[in-house]
């Protein structure tokens, strides 16, 4: 296991939405980035958020925001989100014509990018740009799917994959865990080589204090 400090990146789907910056400011001490999932029904049966929200996110907090894209073609929104204020893309390889392209884009906007890979997804499938990435997501759980109690069987062998990669290129790409995040499931994510994990109700429930430090003792 890492004994870098595991990071916390909130997904603020699981937040209050009604209240949104009263949310921000009860975890903001607490959390190391945002994650924000933007869904427009494409790639996932999902709507989810749009750019004109980040941007009203982004003047509530100096913290990272990494934006997740479940879309297809995500070149559309690069420029949209980083006008919005977004530090980090996240896209799946497989809503892009041209991988690399895509990377460009990102890179072109001055923000960092990252690859999401489904429960479907190999590793294989990213590992010609992984030198060029801060960090990839591995999911745990379908996407188009909330409250799943269990992260499916392989997600952890994928993690370590990643993890022996990383050791084996002497690349420095950080491995975020997002879905299932449980009390019961981050220390198995944790223990196969996880960096970051994306706590959705962990946090945004009434044990939040409780649950962060525990998160943060891993």
């Amino acid at each position: 296991m890492s004994k870098v400090a595991l990071k916390l990146s909130a997904s603020l789907w699981s937040a209050d939405l009604t209240n949104l910056e009263a949310e921000i400011q009860r975890i903001e001490p607490y959390v190391d980035l945002y994650h924000l999932d933007v869904a427009d029904g494409t790639y996932a049966k999902l709507l989810l958020f749009f750019p004109d929200l980040v941007k009203s996110i982004r003047v509530k907090t100096s913290k990272l925001l990494e934006v997740h894209l479940i879309t297809q073609n995500p070149e559309r929104w690069v420029s949209q989100f980083a006008e919005a204020g977004a530090n980090r893309i996240i896209f799946y390889p497989d809503t892009s014509s041209d991988i690399q392209n895509m990377i460009n884009m990102v890179k072109a906007h001055n923000m960092s990018v990252g690859v999401s890979l489904t429960v479907e997804n190999p590793v294989s499938l990213i590992q010609p740009y992984l030198e060029q990435l801060t960090m990839v997501c591995i999911l745990g759980t379908g996407f188009d799917v909330k409250g799943v109690d269990d992260i499916v069987m392989g997600t952890c062998d994928k993690i370590n994959d990643l993890v022996q990669l990383r050791r084996n290129t002497g690349l420095n790409f950080e491995i975020e865990a997002d879905g299932a995040i449980r009390l019961h499931t981050v220390p198995k994510l944790r223990q196969a080589g996880a960096d970051i994990v994306v706590p959705g109700s962990l946090i945004f429930c009434p044990d939040m204090k409780k649950n962060i430090a525990w998160l943060q003792s891993l």
